[in-house]
Parts: C-alpha cells; structure tokens; sequence
C-alpha cells in the first residue's frame, strides 16, 4: 500500500512539474504591456500555424534602412473567430502593424491589431480583447 502510495505521489509531483512549463509559455513576461508601437511596414511572410501564427514584415526608416520585425499572434481557431483567415495578409502587403513590444528592445513583439491598405482593422478579441 505504502509503494502505491509513494508511487503515485512521484507521479503527481512529475506531472506537476511538467507543467509550469506549459503556464509560463503563455507569460507576458518578455513584453512592454504598457507600451505600443505603431509601425507601417510591408509583409514579407504570414505564418498561419498552430500553436501561434507568425507576422513578418519589413520597416523602412528615413535613411532607407531596413528592420525585418517579427510579431506573434494567437493560434488559428482564435484568429478565425475574430475574422482573420489563412489569406488575409500577403506577402508584399502593406500594413500598419500596432504591436507591443519586447522589454529588450528587439524588433520583435506581439500584434494588438494590423490595418490593412484598405483602412480594415485586423484584430485578435480573445482573453479580454475588445472592439476595433
């Protein structure tokens, strides 16, 4: 009896273990909340993939230089469910992508919402996001 017992304490506490892992994906940790950019780029590609899709874009400066930026989104039923589809962006697309960014400064960040040439708003409403 005291086997099993022990037995299966060990694999409660393993399976625990194995998951703080999952929580701490999903963490806000890396990223500026407080914070904003607005950034007007050109798409370079549109990664529609579980367990995140991926925007990357291109920014140009004044001088002519180029940023190639990288913003996370949520996965593909959440962006269905909020009017986002495999085609709605496309490289060479131009876009205003609003996005908060990383703390470290990097040119990486995840979407709050991207507006199209056409002046449509793209936004993910999942976990307490609102309207456009």
């Amino acid at each position: 009896m005291r086997k099993k017992l022990s037995a299966g304490l060990a694999l409660a506490a393993g399976v625990l273990i194995m998951s703080v892992p999952l929580f701490a994906h999903h963490g806000n940790a890396a990223f500026d909340t407080s914070k904003r950019l607005t950034l007007k780029g050109t798409v370079t590609e549109w990664v529609w993939a579980n367990p995140h899709c991926w925007l990357k874009f291109d920014v140009k400066n004044d001088k002519g230089e180029v940023t190639h930026w990288l913003a996370e989104e949520t996965n593909p039923p959440g962006l269905i469910n909020s009017g986002w589809y495999k085609d709605s962006l496309k490289v060479g697309d131009e876009v205003t992508v609003i996005l908060i960014p990383t703390k470290n400064g990097q040119s990486l960040g995840r979407v709050d919402r991207v507006i199209l040439a056409n002046g449509k708003v793209l936004r993910y409403f999942g976990e307490g996001g609102g309207g456009q």
